[in-house]
């Protein structure tokens, strides 16, 4: 449940499979502004990451650990009916069914959600706190995935497993 005068708050870490600048990613690197401006005016949509600001870049200048392959998405949406709405009924379901030809799986729990007070953006190493403490500690109202919410549903009916959420 929303805590009042708060937003959700996430993080989707994925790997590609090759350098950002490689044909084997360009049909997800070419759509990536698309997406990112349907999750931007999608409802609910309160703030969204950016990272270089070229064309078909998305967030790639936001990338984790030094390694360009390493991408984070990191959000903040009003609420969690509005997250699973954009997560799978719009062109964001294709990503996540396409996933496999453009990402390596990362083997551990990669998507984090926490609550953040209305006004708060969060930062890519704020965010990177809140996953190693889901990681260490599992779904607590400081971090969780979607087992936790109670009201969200859609994650189950779509094979979306926890470590490979999103």
């Amino acid at each position: 449940m929303r805590p009042a005068g708060h937003h959700l708050a996430q993080l989707n870490l994925a790997w590609l499979k090759a350098d950002p600048e490689d044909p084997a990613v360009a049909p997800f690197m070419k759509a990536l502004d698309r997406a990112n401006g349907i999750g931007r005016r999608s409802p609910g949509s309160v703030w969204i990451m950016q990272g270089s600001g070229g064309p078909d870049t998305g967030n790639t200048g936001n990338y984790v650990g030094g390694n360009p392959r390493m991408l984070p998405n990191l959000t903040l949406r009003g609420d969690v009916a509005s997250r699973e709405q954009f997560v799978w009924n719009t062109v964001h379901r294709q990503f996540y069914e396409r996933r496999a030809e453009w990402f390596r799986a990362i083997g551990r729990q990669h998507f984090v959600m926490w609550w953040v007070p209305e006004g708060h953006l969060p930062t890519l190493d704020e965010a990177l706190e809140r996953l190693e403490y889901l990681r260490a500690h599992g779904d607590t109202d400081f971090a969780f995935g979607w087992a936790h919410v109670k009201d969200a549903a859609l994650w189950k009916s779509h094979g979306c497993a926890q470590t490979v959420a999103e």
